[in-house]
């Protein structure tokens, strides 16, 4: 049965509920139910003026509006705004939303070509791959947002207009303005511990760069402590990531008796444990083991399954 509380059902059945509900004079808002990829699962609840303003400051950044081809699950929050954005706003424009490995298997599709513009978002985009992207031709926009912002609000680390960005004193990212959610439905009690004075705690370490960029670290909770030494997986992926036989990576932390996590690198390549090291600063982030597979795991939503790889290194 198709419905906005949650959302579910088909992309023909939700954008039809979309259209009634974007029309309505005073809807109540719609509710996504989250994959808990990070997590217990959650009932997100979304006014119809913070998607509205998600999606239309997405076409102003993108430079107009457009149709939206839609190749994720209609249900999650990326799936949900490409067809609201083409209800909102539609045009001549054209335009796509992937998760990065989507684009890892279309990198050099022609078809990319006739885009306008390419989101990526989901998790982290492999350098390589967006420069062989762009090498290609494709116009690639990598986004950070999340159900609780209705989906992208920060483009190539900028905020979209009318987005507000901070890091605290953990170097935890805030995000502030009209694209942020009522709250967990049903959950007063979760929602006061994540939306406090007008800023969501998005519990991701981030960092500003000189130029006012946005740069995730990866989740506080996903912190590997080694050896007493706080390790961002993420970041020590992305460093891995510049290896030129490695096509995929991910790490996590296993327990060990010695280190108390051991960190290690889950890869599809053929590379070696030292020369992997070798590209880790500080040194003291480098992984000690490396697990081979032939393929990472995936959810659903097409983003990597964090738990499974957990199982993989242990």
């Amino acid at each position: 049965m198709s419905s906005l509380r949650p959302v579910s059902g088909t992309a023909e059945e939700i954008r039809a509920l979309l259209l009634a509900w974007d029309a309505a004079p005073d809807p109540p808002p719609l509710v996504i139910e989250t994959s808990g990829s990070t997590g217990r699962p959650k009932r997100v609840v979304l006014s119809r003026a913070a998607m509205r303003a998600s999606a239309l400051a997405t076409i102003a950044r993108l430079g107009g509006p457009g149709t939206w081809e839609l190749n994720l699950p209609p249900s999650y929050v990326a799936g949900v705004q490409v067809i609201y954005r083409s209800i909102v706003s539609p045009g001549d424009r054209r335009y796509l939303s992937l998760v990065p490995t989507q684009l890892v298997r279309r990198v050099e599709d022609p078809a990319l070509l006739a885009y306008d513009a390419v989101l990526v978002g989901g998790g982290p985009l492999d350098p390589r791959i967006r420069r062989q992207a762009e090498a290609f031709g494709i116009r690639v926009v990598q986004t950070y947002g999340m159900s609780e912002t209705c989906g992208g609000c920060v483009y190539d680390g900028v905020p979209l207009d009318g987005v507000a960005l901070k890091i605290d004193a953990e170097g935890q990212v805030l995000v502030g303005g009209p694209v942020l959610f009522d709250g967990y439905e049903d959950e007063p009690a979760r929602t006061a511990s994540v939306l406090q004075n007008g800023w969501l705690l998005t519990n991701d370490l981030g960092r500003l760069d000189e130029d006012g960029r946005l740069q995730v670290l990866g989740r506080i909770d996903d912190v590997i402590i080694s050896g007493g030494v706080k390790v961002p997986p993420v970041a020590v992926a992305r460093q891995l990531q510049s290896h030129p036989s490695l096509e995929a990576v991910e790490v996590v932390g296993v327990p060990d008796p010695e280190w108390g996590e051991r960190v290690v690198a889950v890869v599809v390549g053929a590379v070696s444990l030292d020369e992997l090291r070798d590209l880790v600063t500080p040194r003291e982030w480098a992984p000690r083991e490396l697990v081979f597979v032939s393929e990472l795991p995936l959810l659903d939503n097409g983003k990597v399954d964090r738990a499974a790889v957990r199982e993989l290194a242990r």
